[in-house]
């Protein structure tokens, strides 16, 4: 108790408890309600260390990084996320109005003036809430940058637990937060649609929409099990993931040319133009990669001009950038003076270019990629989308393009 009264002093919701029995229900109460006698205290505005940690942060959300995903307040203390427990029970939905109803007294208290909450559940991993909330809060980093208006996310994954649920919905209420979820099964929607509209809480249902319509569509209903019950961890979408990785791994920056014709796609370009990283986050998503740098001196390799050109990608990036990541990297490894005159000076840096730009127009079918001013995951987006339209003969442009 005297922790819990501690906590409100600071301004932090009591925890939500980690050993809830998911069979047994709270003294005197058929089911879970919210203790009306437990309002937001007051607490003091979240304040950031320095504009420099805004900034980081907003660029963090525009990129689509994943978040921090626990719970994290002024004394560094932490609330990981929920886990699926192993027993499951469903929530009773015809008891839910009325232990909503009357509970829902003095939970519109919230403060506020502190940073805002948007609690993610979800039955499976919460992947798709997770990422379709980092989409939307790229949208405001304007506000994340510069009025100073800081966001938590919590990701609470694996909630097929009634109780453990509105546990969760009870926190989000007495923190004033927003609940977005997805939950496959249809009564556990409903039993979180209905406590937050009845506790006045801001809630979007992301997967249940999307799954009527494509029901509607074809013409069947969907399972309603979560995508944790219908498929298995170590599927066969898993082994193709981290046999990618491995054979990208083994096939970077040049390596085991012989093997070219066994990637789904080949990158190609000078160094430091991203060709590694860009590799690393296409294997993730399944996809066997290979990259081939271009160096002033060496020769392509024979076999890169012999496999389908539909797999093959060039990049592309701007002069005075590449120097200048060129010479950071120079930098970081130590490297002296002389080395800077060979790899990071800006006429040896143009000559490798053009060089690049005549290999690339000696192969029209290669469409380019401009890297300057893309994160990874833009540029990955454009060699799928090209993936996909060369592999189904959608578009197969005949001089080189730049993208």
């Amino acid at each position: 108790m005297a922790l819990l009264s501690a906590m409100k002093l600071q301004g932090r919701p009591p925890p939500i408890s980690s050993n809830l029995n998911p069979n047994s229900k709270p003294a005197g109460s058929d089911s879970v309600s919210l203790n009306a006698s437990e309002p937001g205290s007051e607490r003091k505005p979240r304040k950031f260390s320095s504009q420099l940690n805004r900034w980081n942060r907003a660029r963090t959300l525009r990129s689509g990084t994943k978040l921090d995903s626990t719970i994290t307040n002024g004394s560094n203390n932490t609330t990981g996320p929920m886990r699926p427990i192993e027993s499951s029970s469903r929530t009773d939905v015809s008891t839910l109005d009325s232990d909503v109803s009357s509970s829902s007294n003095g939970v519109s208290e919230a403060d506020m003036t502190a940073a805002k909450s948007i609690y993610i559940v979800s039955d499976g991993t919460g992947w798709t809430a997770e990422h379709a909330v980092n989409a939307a809060l790229g949208q405001f980093d304007y506000c994340l940058v510069d009025r100073g208006c800081p966001v938590n996310t919590h990701l609470f994954s694996g909630i097929e637990d009634g109780e453990k649920l509105m546990e969760i919905i009870k926190q989000a209420a007495r923190e004033g937060a927003m609940v977005i979820y997805t939950l496959a099964d249809p009564s556990m929607a409903e039993a979180t649609m209905r406590a937050c509209k009845l506790w006045k809480i801001p809630s979007l249902d992301i997967l249940g929409p999307i799954t009527e319509s494509i029901s509607s569509h074809l013409g069947t209903n969907p399972s309603g099990l979560s995508r944790g019950i219908t498929n298995s961890s170590l599927n066969e979408d898993y082994f193709k993931r981290i046999e990618a990785i491995e054979f990208t791994i083994k096939h970077d920056d040049g390596a085991l040319p012989e093997n070219l014709e066994k990637a789904d796609i080949v990158l190609v370009g000078v160094s430091r133009t991203g060709k590694t990283p860009l590799s690393t986050y296409l294997a993730q998503k399944g996809y066997k990669v290979s990259n081939v740098p271009i160096v002033n001196g060496v020769d392509l390799p024979k076999t890169l001009f012999e496999i389908d050109p539909r797999k093959v990608f060039g990049l592309m990036i701007n002069p005075l950038v590449l120097q200048g990541i060129r010479e950071a990297r120079a930098k970081s490894l130590g490297l002296g003076s002389s080395f800077k005159t060979k790899y990071s000076e800006l006429g040896s840096v143009k000559e490798e270019l053009e060089l690049a730009k005549k290999i690339f127009a000696e192969n029209p079918t290669w469409p380019v990629i401009e890297v300057t001013e893309s994160a990874i995951e833009e540029t990955a987006a454009v060699v799928l989308r090209l993936y996909d339209e060369r592999q189904s003969n959608r578009a197969m442009p005949r001089i080189s393009k730049s993208y």
